[in-house]
């Protein structure tokens, strides 16, 4: 019986049932996640929006990401967790530290400065918790694309030295998860590509946590996101914010944590600017670039317009897509540690 026993304990171990936790870098190729179209709030997870892109495109995401604002107090997605893990992914978890969708300025009640000095405290140890009580592996990120001008913790609606209160809460919020044992986190420093505004004390870097802190780089790289707006191509996007991230930390792998564009035939061919994200990411260029992950979803402008961002926009842009993510080289297995 000890024997069976042992036997047992060392292919979870080997097949990262338990024990392995964090997820590593692929040995070869590329991971493949996916944003499954969720709506505007970003969170309507469902097994059927999961289930719909699988179908349409045949591949199978390493991880599926979703929101998870603090509309309604802080809590872990346990369900849209689940649902996740029910189709053989990662959950990838965006914790957005809002209380509403209000923009430009600070959060009303989630405001970092209050995150920092542990108001939040129990409620985010219960967080960690119940994550840990999932028992899978969870990529995570905290207060993503701080560089940009959209989010109530963007560095532009808050004081001059915002950047050093960022990395104390980040820092903070990683700490005490990991101190509650949720050692199956895996954090991704997520960032965008272009900083909104412009400015040195809004680069990339300034909000870096610190290696001790990240296992993973990311970043937003979009074209447009609505009708009308300029046409911009994927690579000289992407590749000035990969030597950004690649100064950052000498070790880490980094993502593309979100890539798309909308229709707009007038502007540019959305097929083109796919094939040229898919030709950047396979020219051998980068050689820390690591995974991807498509934004593919529709939503409502203020304007009462629709940006589509989706996969299957139009049968090319279908075609395109699953010409490219359907090869073995996005088919990289999971490795933890």
């Amino acid at each position: 019986m000890i024997r069976f026993l042992n036997l047992i304990l060392f292919i979870l171990m080997f097949t990262g049932s338990i024990f392995a936790q964090k997820l590593l870098a692929p040995a070869n190729g590329i991971y493949a996640g996916i944003f499954p179209d969720m709506g505007n709030t970003e969170d309507s997870l469902t097994t059927g929006r999961i289930q719909e892109y699988l179908s349409i495109t045949g591949a199978e995401p390493l991880w599926v990401c979703f929101s998870d604002s603090w509309f309604y107090g802080i809590k872990f997605p346990k369900d849209k967790a689940e649902a996740v893990a029910g189709f053989n992914s990662i959950p990838y978890i965006r914790i957005m530290p809002r209380s509403d969708w209000g923009t430009g300025r600070p959060d009303p009640i989630y405001g970092l400065d209050k995150i920092a000095a542990g108001d939040f405290d129990k409620d985010l140890i219960r967080w960690a918790k119940d994550a840990k009580k999932f028992g899978k592996p969870i990529l995570v990120e905290f207060a993503p694309e701080v560089n940009g001008n959209w989010f109530p913790w963007s560095g532009i609606f808050n004081e001059e030295d915002y950047a050093d209160l960022y990395v104390e809460a980040h820092r903070h919020v990683v700490e005490l998860m990991r101190d509650a044992g949720a050692d199956n986190l895996t954090w991704m420093y997520h960032v965008n590509a272009v900083s909104e505004p412009n400015a040195d004390w809004n680069r990339i870097g300034s909000y870096y946590p610190g290696d001790d802190y990240i296992d993973w780089l990311g970043m937003s790289v979009y074209g447009s996101q609505k009708k009308g707006w300029p046409w911009t191509a994927f690579y000289p996007i992407f590749s000035n914010a990969y030597r950004e991230l690649e100064r950052l930390s000498k070790s880490k792998p980094i993502a593309v944590a979100e890539f798309g564009v909308v229709e707009d035939a007038e502007s540019g061919s959305k097929s083109e600017w796919i094939r040229d994200a898919f030709e950047t990411v396979l020219s051998g260029k980068f050689p820390r670039l690591k995974a991807i992950s498509y934004w593919h979803s529709s939503f409502d402008n203020a304007d009462g317009t629709i940006s589509n961002m989706r996969v299957d926009s139009s049968p090319e842009v279908l075609r395109v897509y699953n010409e490219y993510i359907n090869r073995d080289v996005f088919k990289a297995k999971a490795r933890f540690r």
